[in-house]
């Protein structure tokens, strides 16, 4: 069915000549097409404002070429165990005092094992829950039954990014494979938790893997709840360190192309903003970014702190979306 022009159906049946094709227009227009789609779909005025804090940092085996957190590269990161749950209660409360509805909490695992800290963010996600926040985690890898017992702790989301396409993936990770990714977010839809899943640019990987990762995204079962589109942040110690930064107009294709093909789904504008200026972050919004990440870290990386991005937010005129607002939607056929 098209409206305006526009295919109004949720495909997932795109082919990568179809999404070459999207990625690969005039930036402009682009842009344009990117906003329409958005338009059609959301709330254009309306970010979706989230928080995110590290509970565990540091002593990841993994070797993701990319993270300060990795045990084995020299980064400067201080290993930090488990914080106790009050400290993650005050961090949750104050983020939502900020304008947060939705609050991430990532832990430096490689995968989550059935032990004592698992039970202790179970209540983690119990607690801020409570609060009225959106919850999400990222854990690394969990399994079926993991992930049920994260739904029944309340929680609303689960991030497990794939990070770069399938092609290029072992250049930046060999402790784990890409089924390893996509077998967790099979998990995590299966137990009827919101998936967020996305990538990073600026790994030193082609426009093709660009594609073939946004590729995989939008030809899932079901479109990722959340894609978050980060742009690296080089780290003094890990093997990307030399990366040269990404450009606004390639953050801005990516998020033109994923609105393009998952139109329902919230794009997040999040690693990389804190190098961006306020022009910069506004073609993102117009290109259909809408939701990204505040406070004054991404677990280590610096990022705009509420102030800012309350000021930005008047600026443009956003509005923070409210908490478990597609629960209150009506159902569309």
């Amino acid at each position: 069915m098209t409206q305006n022009g526009l295919n109004t159906d949720i495909r997932t049946d795109w082919s990568l000549e179809e999404i070459k094709a999207i990625y690969n227009k005039p930036v402009l227009e682009l842009i344009v097409e990117a906003a329409n789609v958005h338009k059609q779909y959301q709330a254009t005025g309306e970010v979706q404002v989230c928080t995110l804090l590290s509970v565990k940092t540091g002593g990841c085996s993994e070797d993701c070429a990319y993270c300060p957190q990795a045990a084995r590269y020299n980064t400067g990161v201080d290993v930090h165990k488990l914080l106790q749950q009050e400290q993650v209660l005050a961090s949750a409360r104050r983020a939502k005092e900020g304008g947060s509805t939705r609050f991430c909490m990532g832990a430096a695992w490689r995968e989550v094992r059935d032990n004592r800290d698992f039970d202790k963010v179970l209540d983690m996600v119990k607690g801020v829950n409570d609060l009225g926040l959106e919850v999400c985690c990222t854990l690394g890898m969990v399994n079926e039954y993991q992930a049920e017992r994260l739904k029944e702790a309340g929680l609303y989301a689960y991030n497990h990014n794939l990070d770069t396409s399938e092609e290029h993936y072992d250049k930046i990770i060999t402790t784990r494979t890409y089924d390893d990714r996509l077998g967790t977010i099979n998990n995590v839809r299966k137990a009827g938790i919101s998936v967020c899943s996305g990538g990073i640019i600026g790994l030193g990987e082609t426009d093709e893997d660009r594609i073939g990762m946004l590729y995989t995204l939008s030809t899932l079962e079901q479109h990722p709840e959340s894609v978050p589109v980060n742009a690296l942040v080089p780290v003094k110690g890990t093997p990307l360190e030399n990366q040269p930064r990404v450009s606004v107009w390639e953050m801005v294709r990516m998020i033109a192309t994923a609105r393009i093909l998952m139109p329902k789904t919230m794009v997040r504008l999040s690693a990389g903003r804190e190098q961006m200026d306020v022009t910069e972050q506004a073609l993102c919004f117009l290109a259909g970014a809408n939701s990204i990440f505040t406070g004054e870290k991404l677990l280590t990386t610096p990022n705009p702190d509420f102030d800012q991005d309350k000021a930005m937010f008047d600026l443009l005129g956003l509005s923070p979306r409210k908490s478990f607002k597609e629960e209150t939607l009506p159902q569309t056929v």
